[in-house]
């Protein structure tokens, strides 16, 4: 099989590794067939897009509505070269499944509207799928409305008619869409379990998206209802794409 390959942009090790195994465990693969390259500390690879069977973007730190003089050397370099690589990706229709940060790459590729109107707060919330989500089938199998882990400062407020809106949420009405049949980018995080959101609430304390006050409420706000099937997506996206 042709590997997959995860980008990710975690500068710490503890969640970046743990994003990393979540992945691993959701979509089945091992270390061999997905390969991580971390972008927050090299450039992205020059990827032959005929020796791959499909692409993974993880969460991360990076907003792309932060004005230009706020964002660092690294974020300017990782947009860059997302917008090279997208080029390729929705050019062929390649598989391309963005997780969180995937709202930030492709919606901004596609010139939706990023900004802060949508925001929401790190907690579980009930995600449905629009009718052309309940016919997509990266989600064959998944309930019309399910719980899904979220925690983001930005949103897509506007979404270009190029795109396919799969689901919302009360709270952001984009939570997840689709660029011709193969392109994927979702608001919520497929890869979560409670473990891992734990681990992210701890190691991003102190990055705004809760007041320091505010970490016994963030933990138990996770804790509010069980999530069990946005991690299907992971599973699915492999088997519809491994080649």
């Amino acid at each position: 099989m042709k590997p997959f390959v995860l980008l990710a942009t975690r500068a710490e090790d503890l969640p970046a590794d743990e994003e990393y195994a979540l992945f691993l465990r959701y979509t089945g693969l091992d270390e061999g067939s997905l390969r991580r390259v971390r972008l927050e500390s090299e450039a992205m690879p020059d990827f032959d897009l005929d020796e791959l069977s499909g692409i993974f973007v993880g969460g991360g730190p990076f907003n792309a509505s932060d004005p230009p003089e706020k964002k660092s050397a690294v974020q300017h370099r990782v947009e860059a070269e997302f917008a090279a690589l997208l080029d390729r990706v929705v050019a062929r229709d390649f598989p391309f499944l963005g997780a969180c940060y995937g709202v930030g790459t492709v919606g901004a590729y596609l010139g939706a509207t990023i900004d802060r109107t949508y925001t929401e707060p790190i907690s579980v919330v009930p995600v449905t799928l629009t009718e052309g989500g309940a016919s997509d089938p990266l989600l064959a199998g998944m309930p019309r409305t399910f719980e899904a882990f979220v925690g983001h400062k930005e949103a897509i407020s506007w979404l270009p008619e190029r795109a396919v809106l799969l689901a919302s949420s009360p709270t952001c009405p984009v939570q997840m869409f689709r660029v011709g049949r193969n392109v994927y980018a979702t608001q919520f995080h497929p890869e979560l379990d409670v473990e891992g959101i734990t681990t992210r609430i701890h190691a991003y304390a102190s990055h705004g998206y809760f007041a320091a006050d505010e970490l016994q409420l963030t933990l138990d706000a996770v804790r509010r209802a069980p999530v069990s099937h946005p991690s299907r997506m992971l599973g699915t996206f492999v088997e519809r794409y491994a080649r």
